[in-house]
């Protein structure tokens, strides 16, 4: 399993977000980026997340930042996540777990006694040049924006 940190250069990505359209970590080249991690589109858990960086979007691009998510969500339930919680930003669909698995996210869980293989939740911060400057490996699902925001001032 890679285990990235802190100082590492991101891994390049590419997927396809909830409209089909292809996007890559290469589009946020000088931009700071939140890339997130989720296990699944309109779960209680990643729904407040998710809701707490909309909520917070002007914040967030005021001080600079795009914001991506990726779940291994099918485009469809993407757009439809998109959709219902009127998300303002792109939502990547990773079917094949490879992004996921270049961040070392995908990983094995236990639930109840039951082991399987799932999303661990984490956030990257990434810097204009490409380079991983935050890490959240357990991020503050309703209070997630705020935290961004205050470990990168």
């Amino acid at each position: 399993m890679v285990t990235l940190k802190e100082g590492d250069k991101a891994p390049a990505f590419t997927g396809k977000d909830q409209d089909s359209k292809k996007i890559s970590l290469s589009d946020y080249k000088g931009k700071k980026l939140v890339l997130y991690f989720y296990s699944e589109a309109g779960s209680p858990t990643c729904t407040i997340e998710s809701c707490n960086l909309r909520d917070n979007y002007g914040l967030l691009k005021k001080n600079g930042f795009e914001v991506v998510g990726v779940s291994p969500d099918t485009e469809k339930v993407q757009k439809n996540f998109e959709t219902k919680y009127k998300l303002p930003f792109c939502l990547i669909a990773d079917t094949s777990h490879d992004i996921l698995e270049k961040y070392g996210v995908w990983d094995q869980k236990k639930l109840f006694g039951r082991e399987y293989m799932g999303v661990l939740r984490t956030t990257f911060i990434i810097d204009e040049k490409g380079t991983i400057i935050k890490i959240f490996s357990k991020p503050k699902n309703k209070a997630h924006a705020e935290e961004i925001i205050a470990a990168v001032k």
